[in-house]
């Protein structure tokens, strides 16, 4: 198990702030909606991440984020909640094939909003994926049970997103017909053609 860093606290927290909206180069993927998940690239742009949003009265917002690097974090936020930022929680979480006791999490305050974020090894993404639900606990105190439907092909989208942005797959630069000026040639894969 991995223990969250100070710097992996802080490209949570930049996730956790990112809104589904990401920019338009972020190796042309455009954000999607998978079910009631959104997919979509990460500010930062070294990862992508699933967003899920519940009904009232908890209003619970669920966020799962993947690098390139194959890192994970889950985040989970709530208007409800008095967590502190920075507050270090050990939490259960249960999804319906695994459970991670006393887990390790950050305490967050993006945007309105309390929370957590935490981190799991590399099997958890296959695990999330065939979860039919993620319930949370803070000892005997329930903190959240979340139904999880649909989060198979929003892992499946989540995981393509991650492969284009660890590929940077743009496909070619077009060209005009005399194939020696770009169309942009401010474009990241362009290069300098120095012959004449």
């Amino acid at each position: 198990m991995r223990i969250l860093t100070p710097a992996s606290l802080l490209s949570a927290l930049v996730l956790a702030a990112t809104t589904p909206g990401a920019p338009a180069h972020a190796a042309d993927y455009a954000t999607r909606e998978v079910g009631a998940w959104i997919v979509a690239v990460s500010s930062d742009e070294k990862g992508c991440f699933l967003t899920r949003s519940y009904a009232d009265p908890r209003g619970t917002t669920l966020q799962f984020g993947l690098d390139i690097d194959g890192s994970n974090r889950l985040t989970l936020l709530n208007p409800n909640w008095s967590v502190r930022a920075r507050e270090q929680l050990r939490l259960d979480f249960q999804l319906s094939n695994s459970a991670f006791p006393r887990h390790l999490a950050i305490g967050i305050a993006p945007g309105g909003k309390r929370g957590f974020v935490t981190d799991f090894g590399a099997t958890f993404p296959r695990s999330f994926a065939a979860s039919t639900f993620l319930k949370v606990r803070r000892g005997d105190v329930p903190v959240e049970e979340l139904k999880l439907d649909g989060s198979g092909a929003a892992v499946a989208e989540l995981r393509r997103c991650v492969d284009r942005q660890r590929s940077g797959s743009k496909g070619p630069v077009a060209r005009d017909r005399g194939n020696r000026i770009p169309l942009d040639p401010f474009a990241r894969d362009t290069r300098r053609d120095s012959r004449k």
